[in-house]
Parts: C-alpha cells; sequence; structure tokens
C-alpha cells in the first residue's frame, strides 16, 4: 500500500526522475528482513542505505524474504529498489506483491525513503509498474489499496485510470479502499490532474 507523500511527474517544471525497479534476490531480503545492511549491500545488484534495513521497512522486507523462499520464481515480480538512473540513487522500494493471480491480477506497493519525497519517485515508480503490466500478456487487472486519509495517493491512483472498487480490512495497516484499472486500460501517464492543491 502506498503510505508516503506522492510528488508529480515534473517539479516546477522540470522532468520527474528517470527510474526503473531493481528487483533483488531472496538473499537481499534475509538481509534487509534482520536489518543487516552491509549484507545486503554486498549482495544487492545495486547500492543500498541505511533505511532499507532501517525498521520502517522491516515488516515488508520479512514478508518478501518468506515469499521469496516459498516461490523462487517470484522475485522477479515483487519489491524492489527504486533506482534513480541518472543520480545512481536508491530512492525507495516498488514492485507488485507477486506474480498475476488466476484472474490475471496484480497488486502494486510503493514507497519512497523520506529523504528523497516529493521529488517524483512515487509517480515514476507507479508509472514503471504500469508499463510492465501493461507489457504482460498474463496481466489483466492492476490493483493498488490505499488509506482513506491518503489523499495524496488516491489523487495520484486516480490520474492514472484507478477507481474504488470496495474496502478491506489490513492488519497491519487497517482500513483500505482497493481501487484498480484494467491492465489494457492503464496507462503510464496521467489522464488527468485533481482540481486543487497537488502534493509534491
Amino acid at each position: 500500500m502506498p503510505t508516503e507523500d506522492t510528488a508529480p511527474g515534473t517539479t516546477r517544471g522540470r522532468p520527474g526522475p528517470r527510474v526503473r525497479i531493481v528487483h533483488l534476490t531472496g538473499a537481499v531480503f534475509d538481509a534487509l528482513a534482520a536489518g543487516d545492511l552491509a549484507r545486503a549491500d554486498s549482495r544487492s545488484p545495486v547500492r543500498l542505505t541505511a533505511y532499507f534495513a532501517g525498521p520502517d521497512w522491516r515488516s515488508t522486507w520479512a514478508r518478501r524474504s518468506e515469499q521469496a523462499r516459498r516461490d523462487p520464481g517470484s522475485t522477479g515480480w515483487i519489491t524492489g529498489v527504486i533506482w534513480d538512473e541518472d543520480q545512481s540513487l536508491p530512492a525507495g522500494r516498488a514492485g507488485f506483491h507477486g506474480p498475476p493471480d488466476a484472474d490475471g491480477m496484480v497488486e502494486i506497493g510503493y514507497a519512497v525513503d523520506p529523504a528523497h519525497r516529493r521529488r517524483g519517485y512515487a509517480r515514476a515508480a507507479l508509472e514503471s509498474l504500469l508499463r510492465r503490466a501493461w507489457d504482460e500478456p498474463t496481466v489483466r487487472t492492476v490493483r493498488v489499496t490505499i488509506a482513506p486519509g491518503n489523499t495524496a495517493s488516491r489523487d495520484l491512483a486516480l490520474q492514472y485510470g484507478f477507481t474504488a472498487v470496495g474496502e478491506q480490512w489490513d492488519d497491519e495497516d487497517g482500513l483500505e479502499i482497493v481501487y484498480e484499472v484494467a491492465a489494457d486500460a492503464a496507462t503510464a501517464t496521467p489522464v488527468g490532474r485533481p482540481t486543487g492543491r497537488e502534493s509534491g
């Protein structure tokens, strides 16, 4: 579930960052879940920062570590690093919760390191994930879940064609609104912007 402030793809007239999602291995997930930055960094394909191994993201890494043990093939889908290509910067984490399910649904999630928020990384990560979904013939639906009070993430999702389809209770995050978009209707560019002040 996106939890950080989102940012527009352009900031004061400048293009947003150019990113790719760098996937990690089970060994990196294991190290991050243990809070061992040195071990994680030595096994990661890109440089990591202390925030990756800190307490805020540890539960995510623990889930991904267990997931990678159960299904090693899932590592090509699940949480990776939001890598800024121009600055060689690990700005956050993003990915799908897993490969497409039996109905062709994938759920996306992303979070930006607080030191790099409000610079367009959330938008760039979302666009990268939507492009991947578009390119995958087995994906039919893209889902994201957002807390009711997280208006910045909601407004960002709405710009890319997501619509609310229900709600659910998450034991860790509480009440979430479920948003979905058909993969063939998803767009990697915003279809419109909400009126009023945007976060960013």
